[in-house]
């Protein structure tokens, strides 16, 4: 199939499911895709495409709000035949861009979320529906997220709209150890757990910090992330008097390492499009335990194992299921790394490509 030049544009580069899939597109075509974020970040996933030479741009470091952007991205437009959209309010200045612009470009758009805060407001009903009507194309990520989607924009909605799976480069998740002397943040009989997502109410890293209080002492933490509630993270775990049991990572590059250092993987999330870091979790050969949300359930259900959204006991029992039963712990890491052969990126790859070419 002959190569096309693709452009992914998106609100930024910092972590984050939607952000890890662009990345991971890119790096499996780095001469015809080019990477635009609406803001500047400088994070590991942004060194991973400077280190393949993948084309990145961005368009600036103030608010990724100001519709001045859009005078921006009338330029790009002009210079690619295919613009593939990931995230608000990336999707509007785009469809904006194009209007203005008079453009041809065809618009490829990913749903990453299977809720967000403008569908509880029918002024933004009401503009979605515009905006979505000027698309080619949406791909959703779960089927939970295209059956939202649909709801959203209500039956008369005729742009195609279906779900392509998220997937994950496997290769990356292959390592079969990581070393000692770079990761000792505990004892060595330390029972890990480790939650790997940007510090945002959705996240609800809250809910495990608080189940970590009713758990054994040797059963410690690792949070990896930033974001606008870190520090009230960081004071709850003080005021609850687990200083010596969590630790703060921080953005990191070495996610792999991390999961392959832990025992047990976890996502509170109030909701999820897909959760992308459960799937890797999983594909460590590590149990995995999620909240069961759409879009989490969906990957985790019959694997890994699923607890109430927010709810502390449900959530310690979970863990305590995989702390106590070597066996049980076993036999759910095997199921999760068995789920997780099923997501690999190539398959999702191959059916935007599809897309593009699509008349």
């Amino acid at each position: 199939m002959e190569k096309i030049k693709v452009l992914h544009i998106i609100t930024s580069l910092n972590i984050g499911g939607a952000e890890r899939l662009v990345t991971d597109i890119a790096l499996n075509n780095p001469r015809n895709i080019t990477v635009t974020s609406l803001k500047y970040t400088n994070s590991h996933y942004l060194s991973e495409l400077y280190e393949a030479e993948v084309r990145y741009n961005y368009l600036t470091k103030g608010s990724v709000y100001n519709p001045l952007l859009i005078l921006k991205i009338i330029p790009l437009l002009k210079k690619y035949k295919i613009v593939h959209i990931h995230l608000f309010p990336t999707i509007y200045w785009v469809v904006f861009a194009k209007i203005l612009s008079f453009s041809n470009v065809k618009l490829i758009y990913t749903e990453h979320n299977t809720d967000n805060r403008r569908r509880k407001y029918l002024i933004f009903q009401k503009l979605d529906q515009f905006i979505y009507s000027k698309l080619d194309f949406v791909g959703c990520i779960s089927k939970k997220t295209e059956e939202n989607l649909k709801k959203h924009l209500t039956e008369r909605f005729n742009v195609p709209i279906e779900t392509i799976l998220n997937g994950v480069n496997l290769k990356k998740f292959s390592i079969k150890e990581t070393d000692s002397a770079d990761y000792n943040y505990f004892k060595p009989n330390d029972f890990i757990l480790i939650q790997i997502s940007s510090f945002r109410k959705q996240k609800d890293q809250i809910t495990l910090i608080k189940c970590l209080k009713f758990l054994p002492e040797n059963i410690k933490l690792l949070l990896v992330g930033a974001g606008d509630l870190l520090e009230d993270h960081k004071e709850l775990v003080y005021k609850l008097g687990l200083n010596n049991r969590v630790k703060f990572l921080g953005i990191r590059e070495d996610i792999p390492q991390l999961l392959k250092y832990s025992d047990v993987n976890i996502l509170s999330s109030h909701y999820e499009g897909f959760g992308l870091v459960a799937l890797e979790g999983m594909a460590m050969k590590i149990p995995t335990i999620a909240s069961n949300v759409p879009g989490l359930t969906e990957v985790v259900e019959g694997a890994g194992l699923l607890f109430e959204k927010s709810n502390v006991k449900q959530l310690k029992e979970k863990i305590l299921l995989l702390y106590n039963d070597n066996e049980f712990y076993e036999t759910t890491a095997k199921k999760c790394y068995e789920r997780s052969q099923q997501y690999n990126i190539e398959l999702m790859i191959n059916k935007y490509n599809y897309i593009y070419f699509k008349n």
